[in-house]
Parts: structure tokens; sequence; C-alpha cells
């Protein structure tokens, strides 16, 4: 098992292969070089504000912390790998903030997350004097200028004037494999959680950081920086913005193999015309997205035109699985490419992956598991054997989470001990079917129970994406007297198309037992999703319950 934390591995990488590309954004350009030495300057301006390590991994408890904590508040850009990569080389724990929440969202996020600094866009100079005018001092407040206009916040410092004021020496501080490496989870179905890896861990189980020729870990970071020497370097296209887990594992895979990070030029949305050209200029060999909500408009985009994409051999989606029919639509437009579906989630890392080409499809739903990966049964105390009757919890063993920020509790449920074995047991539902995959059936706290029966709300979603007229589609459970509750579905639909609830219907009818089809279908103009994506349960929730409220008689 290989030990090294990112800040080792990325230094060995730049020392190995100076000069290469490590971060493109349109016409700007990081080389390797170049990112070692802003971010040990970085790392300086943190250590010289007294900001650092308080306490070595051993003295603590799974859910403590003995590190400082940097609130990472940007769009995408080359500064958001810096400000993780300086964190680390002062052992700070960076942390993602979404650049959509509002005050009261942000001031829990900066709580929970324990921020002792921040590096902030320009753009998010309001919202965050709101918030940090009841809040105790930070260690040090760094503001990237993004062009907004806004001043500097009082007590701030500019990025690029500290940095050119700091030395580009290595840190006086010895890194460790123990060194944190803090994930907020999405919160669409409750309150953000701040998931706690070592990073020897994480850059394994999450970034893939391995040696795939063999299917073994890397021995030592000399191996790693060996084998990055390949004249053909690859290129990838970091679709999912970097404050979710899938876009910060995809650019740390790159940049810790000796690739290059392209990310999009726009940086607080995806413009699927803006990807295309990034895909063909950037010359990029992989693109990472994630299902559908990425998918769908890239393949209208592709279907209107048709650029050079001779470069481009992979499209990997991470965080949500793609339907039968994007992966159908996307390997009749790029026949070359192969597909890959990875899941896995911030509590574990990456559990397995399949994969579609022209010559075989994996079956949907289902994906070859990775070494660790298990289903246990509905009690959590024993491990179930491929072919076992029954609906299980997916599980992971082996390189997996310390467990949550300050939270024992959720740290007990999440990670429990099952046939000997410490396993992150997230949520998901699963089946370990006798050919020895496993299919994944969706996320418990989305699961309805309904006349008795569970429906997952994503294999609900799958079968209504079916009808070419949906755009998007969000399907949640509704209280109900008769059902206890009952499924609802909340749709939008692509432009300039009529569809009815009964069209929706006959789609899914085909698909889908009839129990489990929507009792109402509710029409909205747009789907509310993370930047990254992901479906805002609550807010689906929301719009299920009020459009079950009889409208009060005109007077």
């Amino acid at each position: 098992m290989s030990e090294f934390s990112i800040a080792a591995a990325q230094e060995a990488i730049a020392l190995a292969h100076p000069g290469r590309d490590a971060v493109a954004q349109g016409p700007r350009r990081l080389t390797t070089t170049q990112l070692t030495e802003r971010t040990r300057r970085l790392a300086h301006v943190l250590l010289d504000h007294g900001l650092g390590l308080r306490a070595e991994r051993h003295a603590l408890a799974p859910y403590q912390s003995g590190q400082d904590h940097l609130a990472v508040y940007l769009h995408d850009g080359p500064e958001y790998l810096e400000a993780m990569l300086g964190a680390y080389k002062a052992r700070l724990a960076p942390f993602n903030v979404n650049y959509r929440y509002v005050a009261d969202e942000l001031r829990y996020l900066l709580d929970a997350g324990r921020a002792r600094a921040i590096v902030y866009h320009g753009a998010f100079t309001p919202i965050l004097a709101r918030v940090l005018a009841d809040r105790a001092p930070l260690g040090v407040l760094l503001r990237v200028d993004d062009g907004s206009g806004h001043p500097l916040l009082p007590g701030a410092l500019d990025y690029e004037a500290a940095l050119a004021a700091a030395p580009s020496t290595r840190p006086l501080v010895e890194w460790s494999p123990d060194d944190l490496y803090l994930l907020f989870t999405g919160g669409t179905t409750g309150m953000p959680k701040a998931v706690m890896w070592r990073q020897a861990d994480i850059v394994v189980a999450g970034m893939g950081v391995v040696d795939v020729r063999h299917g073994q870990e890397w021995g030592s970071i000399a191996e790693l920086a060996a084998a990055a020497a390949r004249p053909f370097s690859p290129r990838l296209l970091v679709a999912p913005p970097l404050m979710h887990g899938a876009g910060q594992w995809a650019a740390f895979q790159a940049l810790l193999t000796g690739g290059t990070v392209v990310l999009p030029t726009i940086p607080d949305r995806r413009d699927p015309a803006d990807l295309l050209e990034q895909l063909a200029d950037q010359r990029v060999t992989t693109l990472v997205i994630v299902g559908d909500v990425f998918a769908r408009p890239l393949i209208d985009e592709l279907r209107r035109r048709a650029p050079n994409l001779e470069s481009l051999q992979h499209v990997i989606t991470g965080g949500a699985p793609l339907t039968p029919e994007s992966r159908a639509a996307l390997l009749e437009l790029l026949p070359h490419v192969s597909i890959v579906d990875s899941v896995g989630s911030s509590e574990s890392g990456t559990q397995g992956r399949g994969r579609s080409n022209p010559a075989g499809q994996a079956p949907p739903g289902c994906f070859v598991p990775n070494p660790g990966s298990r289903v246990v049964d509905e009690d959590r105390v024993k491990i179930l054997s491929p072919g076992h009757d029954g609906i299980g919890w997916l599980a992971t063993t082996g390189r997996i989470p310390l467990g949550y920020l300050d939270d024992p509790d959720a740290t007990a449920r999440t990670f429990p001990v099952i046939d000997g074995r410490r396993m992150a047991v997230a949520g998901d539902r699963a089946v370990h079917r006798p050919d020895g995959l496993i299919q994944l059936l969706g996320r418990d706290s989305v699961t309805i129970n309904s006349g008795g029966e569970k429906i997952f709300a994503e294999e609900v979603e799958a079968a209504i994406l079916a009808e070419p007229k949906v755009a998007d589609v969000t399907v949640v459970g509704r209280p109900s007297e008769r059902w206890g509750n009952e499924v609802v579905a909340i749709v939008s639909v692509r432009p300039g198309e009529q569809l009815t609830a009964d069209e929706v219907l006959s789609t899914a009818g085909g698909r889908l037992a009839r129990y489990k089809l929507p009792k109402q279908i509710v029409f909205v103009e747009h789907i509310v999703r993370s930047p990254a994506g992901k479906a805002d349960y609550r807010w689906a929730r929301s719009i299920a319950i009020a459009a079950a409220t009889p409208a009060p008689a005109s007077p």
C-alpha cells in the first residue's frame, strides 16, 4: 500500500516533468513548475499568519481534526486548485463552498467547517461581508480579483499581491499521509456534512491514483513520477465544478499522474457549446461529466454541429449514472469513445465502474465492483454473498474516510464494523447479483415507501427520461392518506415541445410496474439542481406538496 500526501505527490510530478502543462483554462496556462511555485507561495502566506497543524492524527479521534481549515469560495479556475494545494503544503485542510449558497447557508457551512481562512472571488464580496460581520476575525482572508469591481473586505489581502510578496521556497513543514482531505456533501437531502479522509486514502480510493496497468497501488512516489514520464500526456476536461467531489477527484487524478486539467472557460455554469469548443481546441482525451444533466445538453449540441473530437477517447460520468438512452446517443455520435460509469460517493470513494462501447454495454444500473466493495444485509451485521435474496446496502471496506467532522454519532452510523471490518455504508441500496455485478438501486434517503412497496426515485426518473420531450425530472415522495407516501414527478419539458401527463405515464409505463408510476406529474419551467447537477430533493418535495394543496377559492 502506497502512503503519500497530495502535496508530496504534486511536487514529485513537477520535479520529474518541469514545464508540462498542469492546468489550462482557455488561453490561461500553468505549467507544473509554475503550479509548484505558486502553491508554495500560498503556503507561506498561510503559515506566516499563524495557520497550520495543531495536532498530529495519532492523537485524535476519527471525527476530530488537528489542522486549521481553509474555505475555498471560488468559481472554477486555476486558483481553486492552487488554494487546495497551497493549503496542503501549509498542512491546512481546505474545504469546498457551494457558490450558490445564500447568507444563512454560507454561515452554517463556515461554522460547520471551522474556517480559519477563506479564499474567495471578488463577486462574493457582498454576501461574505454580511456573513463575516458577526464572526470572530479570521486568520487570513484572500480575495481573488475576478473583475467584479468590489473593494477588498476589511483586513483582506489581494491574492496575487500576497503571493508575489511570499517566497517560492519549499515550506519548512513535514507533509504527512495522515493530513486531511475535507469534502462537504451536497446537502440535497439534508444539511451538508464534512467527510474527513486521510490524504493517502482519498488519493487511491477517490482520485484513482493507482498503477492501472498492474491493478495495484504505487509502491512509492518515485514509481508514480517515473510512470508519468510517458510521451503521451492525458488531458482531462473537468465539467463538474471543482466544489464537487467528482470535479476535484478528476482534477487531482490528472495533476498527480502527469496529466493536464482542462477547465471550462465559463466558470460559473456549464455551457454545452463551450464544453465542445474546449474538447476540440484543447485536444482533450477524457471528458468528465455528471450523468444525464450534463450529457443531454451535450448530445443536443453534438446533433447541431460536429466538431473534430478525434483526440477524445473516454467519457467518464461520476456522481450520477447515464440513462440507457443517453448512453446510446453518445455512442452513436461518438462511436470511437468508450463510456465509463463511475459509481461512488463522498463517504466511500469510487466503488466500481461500468463500461460501454460499441462492442458491448453494461446492464443498466450494474457495475463491476472494486475489490473493497460489498453488499451488507438490512441490519448491517453481515456481508452478503453474490446471489443473495433481498435488498442490501452498498458498502466499502479498505481505504475509507475517518468519519464526519465533529460528529461522532454520524461517524459511528455511517462507518460501522461489520464482520470484523470497518466499512463505509453511505446509504445506497444494492443487490449483489449471481454474476458478480452489483446492481445499484438508489439512495435510501430518496426511496419512497408507498403502499408497502419500496420505490427507488432514480429508477422512476430514468423511465420518465426515456420520453424524448422531457428535458429533466426529479421524483419524490409525498404524504398520502391512502398510500402512506405517493410518487410525484416534477418534470420540465424541452423548449418548443408540448407534453401531457398521460404521455409521460405512457412512456414510463412501458418500463415500470404500475405501482411505481407517479400519482401526479407536476410541470415546471426548470428543475432546480446544484451546480454539480445533483437534484435538490428538498426543493422538489416542496413543489410536490404545494401541488397537492387545493387553490384557495376566488373571493
